[in-house]
């Protein structure tokens, strides 16, 4: 079986010790599916990225690629690494369709993980199947990585809540169905008087403030939440768990952007090593340069050190260690700065062919960028990393392999 297929997956890392055979069933199943949904990534350039993003969705759901996030299919696919290795096969062929994957799992996982069997029963079947996109609501102008700022109020009162404030910078914002917001109910200061909510987005006094437009097409954008009453049975886990709930999320989810970060990379390495096999200059190929060989050898020692940081993160949150945090926020660091270095490098290996709008270099080149920044930018994952060190001695590891760090 060959595994590096549309994809641009490294057989070499799919064969290791980290992934079993249903991994790289997976592997190379998406990939095959992405090869064969070309037209999904050959949109217009005038189409939105909110019409191509409900486009993908619903195409995601219906091949049945988001059935993990509902536990009632029994799907055995809903593991870091493999959410991982489908992160890194989407951003390899299409930034849309990484982000509509991602976002869709993100929303629903806190409802995985915390929602009651009414909740559960309610919304993940229909998001499992694209039919409902979902929403995170965290961020806000002045709480961004500080979850312990957010400002939004969600008030007692008869029989429920009533949500009053902005959420800022919120993925699927123009097209959720459903937003997971975070929203400060009182009971303790900063952390501890935060609460999940589950909101539809059709809920009276609910609306989308602004869309935003940044530098590589997304449905992103800003929230107002005015006198917006929500019952009880919205609450999302406990009262007060709020901050708890995001945390977790998005521990778990950070190494899955650095594997983002290895797809776009990838792509990014196999379109500069193209090119400078296919370029004639100075009587030979740009391939021949012992510039250009080092600046490739580069490209490929970035990404393999990348690779490996996100399948050991996911891997130890697979099995079970309590440090996964830790190596979550590395994959993140290590995974995405080193992505933006290598889509720079293979630009200017393209020349100003790499220049040219909607080429693959110049989409690259738009793409990584905020990945450094969103679910923590890249200075606050040192200071987790900083503190966990801190935290906690370094006493070795467990008889079955695990961590103690």
């Amino acid at each position: 079986m060959t595994y590096a297929l549309f994809g641009g997956l490294d057989e070499g890392i799919l064969a290791l010790p980290f992934y079993e055979e249903q991994h790289r069933t997976l592997a190379v199943e998406l990939a095959d599916w992405c090869a064969g949904h070309a037209g999904l990534w050959s949109r217009p350039l005038e189409q939105t990225p909110e019409k191509a993003g409900r486009e993908i969705l619903s195409a995601l759901g219906s091949a049945g690629w988001l059935g993990f996030l509902d536990p009632a299919n029994g799907s055995t696919a809903g593991d870091y690494r493999s959410i991982c290795l489908a992160r890194e096969i989407l951003a390899y062929a299409d930034d849309l369709a990484d982000f509509a994957f991602s976002i869709q799992a993100l929303s629903a996982t806190p409802i995985v993980r915390y929602g009651n069997s009414a909740q559960q029963r309610e919304y993940l079947p229909r998001m499992a199947s694209g039919e409902v996109a979902g929403s995170f609501a965290i961020s806000e102008e002045e709480a961004g990585s500080d979850i312990s700022a957010v400002a939004l109020t969600a008030g007692r009162v008869s029989g429920g809540y009533l949500l009053n404030g902005r959420k800022a910078w919120i993925a699927n914002a123009g097209i959720a169905d459903l937003h997971c917001v975070i929203a400060r109910t009182g009971g303790g200061p900063g952390a501890l008087g935060l609460t999940a909510f589950l909101v539809p987005a059709r809920t009276p006094g609910v609306r989308v403030l602004e869309e935003v437009r940044l530098v590589a097409p997304r449905s992103f954008g800003h929230l107002a939440f005015e006198d917006c009453l929500v019952p009880e049975s919205s609450v999302l886990g406990r009262p007060g768990q709020g901050f708890v709930i995001a945390t977790d999320l998005l521990e778990r989810f950070r190494m899955t952007v650095g594997a983002a970060a290895v797809g776009f990379a990838r792509r990014a390495v196999d379109s500069a090593v193209q090119r400078a096999r296919e370029r004639r200059i100075h009587g030979g190929r740009l391939m021949d340069l012992q510039l250009v060989k080092g600046a490739l050898a580069d490209m490929e020692t970035r990404l393999n050190c990348s690779a490996m940081s996100v399948v050991r993160a996911a891997w130890e949150l697979d099995h079970g260690n309590p440090g996964y945090a830790k190596h979550s926020s590395i994959a993140k660091l290590v995974a995405t700065e080193a992505a933006q270095e290598i889509v720079d490098a293979a630009v200017q290996i393209h020349g100003a062919a790499g220049l040219v709008a909607d080429s693959v270099p110049e989409r690259l080149y738009r793409q990584v960028r905020s990945l450094r920044i969103y679910e923590g930018a890249s200075e606050v994952q040192k200071m987790i990393i900083a503190d966990a060190l801190g935290r906690r001695p370094r006493t070795g590891r467990s008889t079955h392999g695990e961590s103690h760090e």
